[in-house]
Parts: C-alpha cells; sequence; structure tokens
C-alpha cells in the first residue's frame, strides 16, 4: 500500500505562510524555511507591538495634557491629583480631547479642580481595576494597613503547681514560659 503524506494540507500550510510572506526581500519571500522564520519574527513582533502601540498612545495623551495644563501654572500630577481628589474621573483619552479641541470645556475642569487638595491614598497603592489578581492583592493591603490591636495588662494569678501533670508541647515553649515567669517574678 502507498504511504499516505497528505500533502494537500501541508502544501496549504506553506501556501499560507508564503502568502504572508508576501513583499519580503529576497529569499525571505520565496523559500520556505527562510519564509517561515521570518514570518514566525514578524508575528512575535507584530504581537508585542500591539501592546506598545497603547503604551505609546497613552503617553501621547499625558503629553498633551501636560501641555495644556502647564498654561494654568500646573504639572501634570498636580493636576491628575486634584482630579481625583475631586472625584473627575475621566479618562485620560478624553482629557487630551478636551484640551486639545475643546479649550474653553478643559478650562473649566480645571477651575473646577484648582483648588482642590490632593489626596493620597492611605496604603499608597496603584488602584487596580477589578480582576483576579486584585482580589488578592487587596486582603494583603488591608492586613498590612490595619492598626495593631494593643497589648492586654497582664493580671497576676495565683500559681500552682502543676508542673507534673502539665508536659510542654515543645522545649522552646517551656522554655518561654519560665523566662515569662522569671520576669513577672521580678
Amino acid at each position: 500500500m502507498p504511504r499516505s503524506v497528505n500533502h494537500v494540507a501541508s502544501k496549504a500550510r506553506r501556501k499560507k505562510v508564503l502568502k504572508m510572506a508576501k513583499g519580503y526581500f529576497g529569499r525571505r519571500k520565496n523559500v520556505w524555511t527562510v519564509a517561515k522564520n521570518a514570518v514566525e519574527k514578524g508575528l512575535t513582533y507584530a504581537y508585542r507591538d500591539r501592546k506598545q502601540k497603547k503604551r505609546n498612545v497613552r503617553s501621547v495623551w499625558i503629553v498633551r495634557i501636560n501641555a495644556a495644563v502647564r498654561e494654568y501654572g500646573m504639572s501634570y500630577s498636580e493636576f491628575i491629583g486634584k482630579c481625583n481628589a475631586t472625584n473627575i474621573t475621566l479618562s485620560r483619552k478624553a482629557l487630551a480631547d478636551l484640551a486639545l479641541n475643546h479649550p474653553e470645556a478643559f478650562k473649566a475642569i480645571i477651575n473646577e479642580v484648582k483648588d482642590a487638595t490632593p489626596v493620597s491614598r492611605p496604603d499608597n497603592a496603584p488602584r487596580v481595576k477589578n480582576t483576579a489578581a486584585a482580589a488578592v492583592e487587596a486582603p494583603k493591603a488591608k492586613a498590612k494597613a490595619a492598626p495593631k490591636a494593643p497589648k492586654a495588662e497582664v493580671t497576676e494569678t495565683p500559681a500552682v503547681d502543676a508542673s507534673a501533670e502539665e508536659v510542654p508541647v515543645k522545649k522552646a515553649r517551656a522554655s518561654k514560659a519560665k523566662k515569662e515567669d522569671e520576669t513577672t517574678a521580678e
């Protein structure tokens, strides 16, 4: 019986990769092994840069807001802190658009924010959207910020000699108990 290699599927796979390599220079466009590597690398760059594009656009918004706010004698960080203090929850994209296309509306926001004092968060942790990571980190932050309870006062109780009946679980606990007894006796 002849060997079955499913050449139709493998040829289609190669054809798809070579189609993606269209426009590449030299052997990268028509030699299978070279084209496969070039397309793979190109796809990893594309994935990385889709994330990077979002960062770059956000930084452009921040630059625009900063430039618009400096005209009114504030820095970007002051402005954002005061916006948070007055519960103005406009996104940086919306603020940048207002600063660029609607300066009167942006001036109204600045006038509303100008006298506010920025409030720092008590735990000084960055704000996190509702995600699984936030659910895990929130109890940790609360535990760190929770004030410790004051130590209770020690009241003296009559000492009962029951050393024969009680056996210490660990030697460390027994020695600690002896040290405490010595300090309270003094």
